[in-house]
């Protein structure tokens, strides 16, 4: 049996994949079983920013992996606390909570804006707002959060106390805060609900209306941060600050960690035993997240994402004059979506079948989150490409 065959028998068929299998990587590009070569516009899912196999993280990670890969949270390392104090310096923050994926950094942020008021004598405080269209994850909690329904079928009954309002709609938000409300959570642009950014106005008066009611403010940024939208986190964009924040993806450039990063007054919701993972933050998974982070924060760096998403977006503007098929073009930094009148799926597979990875949502829209380091040459093949197949 290949190894798409022993995939098929074994594996949780809770996939569609692609007929291929990779077996290696490096910098922009992906090599299958029979040697064809891809380029990579999808880095696994924004994660592996800084491309497969970068050398740096990869040395990191050896080095690691060759001296301690666990001890448990019952002991101190120093990747662990290396981490942590750089995430600190670079954000808003005073605390960090690691886990393991972002479903779990999401999981960590909904039980903190709980207890935070539990422990404040408000329990009747529980009920979490988060947006229609959203993503937040796969676990009961981040799935009864996530305002897509599709992806709820048949797990019913969900966990009480949240409730959806429209995106980008204060007076819906207006209306639903109240004094049982603990949290917002909210992307600064949505990933999988089809690369919607926040307008900026809509952020900036959400946060003066958490402010104003005593109501905690979460940005997901599991998708959004780590420089994908041309700063460090997303939110930086728009000049306004959360309470707590969640990251993933990108951290580790592949290696999974998520982390849960909160204010001061926010993180004493978390003492003793009010919550855990085994596997949160070990020396392994911290270290590789340290070095991207290292990498990715470099100013120089960002700067270059920003420039090249300009870019980027002005040739996807230019397929939009060209072709009708094209409604929209949007997005930041190297996080872009091009909405199409239908047959996303299908633009998709043809893309796969000149060498290119993209990735469809909701079958409108293409979404485009290649590594960081993705050159100007890198994305004139593939809007060739795009233009040809339009």
């Amino acid at each position: 049996m290949d190894t798409r065959e022993k995939t098929d028998a074994f594996v949780c068929k809770t996939y569609v994949r692609h007929g291929k299998a990779f077996v290696s990587g490096k910098g922009m590009y992906l090599t299958d079983e029979e040697g064809q070569v891809y380029t990579d516009f999808l880095a696994g899912i924004a994660v592996c920013s800084l491309g497969h196999c970068h050398p740096e993280v990869t040395e990191a990670v050896r080095n690691q992996a060759g001296r301690l890969v666990h001890v448990s949270n019952l002991f101190y390392t120093q990747p662990q606390a290396d981490l942590a104090r750089a995430l600190v310096e670079k954000s808003f923050a005073h605390r960090v909570f690691f886990a393991n994926s972002g479903a779990e950094a999401n999981e960590a942020a909904i039980k903190l804006a709980r207890r935070y008021f539990y422990d404040k004598g408000q329990s009747n405080r529980f009920r979490i707002i988060t947006m229609t269209q959203s993503f937040h994850g796969r676990t009961m909690a981040t799935l009864t959060a996530t305002g897509q329904d599709k992806i709820k079928q048949g797990f019913s009954p969900l966990l009480d106390g949240f409730y959806h309002v429209p995106f980008n709609d204060i007076d819906a938000l207006t209306k639903a805060l109240d004094d049982s409300v603990c949290a917002v959570m909210m992307e600064p642009v949505q990933g999988e609900g089809g690369v919607i950014p926040a307008d900026p106005e809509y952020l900036s008066r959400v946060r003066s209306l958490c402010d104003r009611t005593g109501t905690l403010l979460i940005f997901d940024e599991i998708q959004t941060g780590m420089g994908r939208c041309g700063t460090l986190f997303a939110h930086e964009i728009y000049g306004v600050t959360p309470d707590i924040m969640t990251l993933a993806k990108a951290l580790g450039n592949g290696v999974p960690i998520g982390a849960m990063l909160a204010t001061e007054d926010a993180a004493a919701g978390f003492g003793p035993g009010s919550h855990g993972s085994t596997f949160g933050g070990t020396p392994l998974a911290t270290a590789a997240g340290l070095k991207t982070l290292t990498l990715i924060s470099d100013l120089r760096f960002l700067a270059q994402v920003k420039e090249k998403g300009r870019y980027f977006k002005k040739q996807l503007k230019g397929l939009q004059a060209r072709h009708p098929r094209i409604k929209d073009v949007r997005g930041k930094g190297l996080l872009l979506g091009m909405e199409i009148d239908d047959g996303a799926g299908v633009l998709v597979e043809n893309c796969f079948k000149k060498g290119f990875i993209v990735n469809a949502i909701q079958d409108k829209v293409i979404r485009f989150a290649p590594p960081l380091i993705v050159e100007t040459k890198d994305i004139d093949r593939l809007v060739s490409v795009l233009d040809s197949l339009l």
